[in-house]
């Protein structure tokens, strides 16, 4: 097994690399154009699911470009940066479950068809992102905050599919607001991970800064304590 599986082997130069900088450049053309995609169809089929999705390509693309310009600068710059990426994740899962909730009343029945191919689309880049992305999980917050937006749109894909599915089959709309909701409260579960993890690591830093910056006033006393050298 590779040492690349645990993070506890896997440096920090390595991550900020140009291996890094180049699996986010191609994140974020994958992710730009699949938002312009999804959010054509997603209007064309009447579809929430497929226009959560498109939100969420959306954002990805922005956090990529957001993870361009902190890589390789300090872990307090790159922890900012990642709770700026989790705070939109968690905006824009609330926009979903609101346009959700309204087209569980007044939306027009999605055209699952649509729903179906732009669907196997999405799946299969993001589940080459996700494989692509899989061995800097274990970095910093604001690389596993790209890992774990790869990972959720990867499950949401799958969750359109099943959407697109429960409408052909059923005739009506109501798996795709079901498969929408899911989606919303995946953002918010990442989002609130990202934040999290990016808190600790700022905290760690303060602490760490605060401890340095203190004048060593014990130290004479901890020598005489100690005594000389034997």
């Amino acid at each position: 097994m590779s040492c690349c599986n645990d993070s506890d082997c896997v440096s920090g130069k390595s991550l900020n690399g140009p291996r890094w900088r180049r699996a986010l450049w191609i994140a974020l053309c994958i992710n730009s154009g699949f938002f312009l995609t999804e959010f054509i169809a997603g209007a064309a089929a009447g579809s929430s699911a497929l226009q959560a999705d498109a939100l969420d390509f959306f954002g990805d693309a922005a956090n990529y470009a957001v993870s361009l310009g902190v890589a390789g600068t300090t872990l307090a710059w790159r922890a900012r940066a990642a709770i700026a990426k989790g705070s939109t994740l968690i905006a824009f899962a609330l926009w979903v479950q609101g346009s959700t909730a309204w087209r569980a009343f007044y939306g027009p029945l999605p055209r699952a068809e649509v729903m179906g191919v732009v669907g196997v689309a999405a799946l299969i880049a993001n589940g080459g992102l996700a494989l692509m992305l899989y061995r800097f999980r274990g970095g910093d917050a604001n690389m596993r905050s790209v890992w774990i937006c790869s990972r959720n749109d990867a499950l949401g894909n799958i969750a359109v599919l099943l959407a697109a599915w429960g409408v052909f089959g059923t005739g009506t709309g109501w798996p795709d607001v079901i498969v929408a909701a899911i989606m919303g409260g995946l953002g918010l579960w990442g989002g609130s991970q990202i934040v999290s993890h990016a808190y600790r690591e700022l905290r760690g830093e303060t602490e760490a800064k605060t401890e340095a910056a203190e004048p060593p006033l014990l130290a004479p006393f901890t020598a005489a304590k100690t005594g000389p050298a034997s």
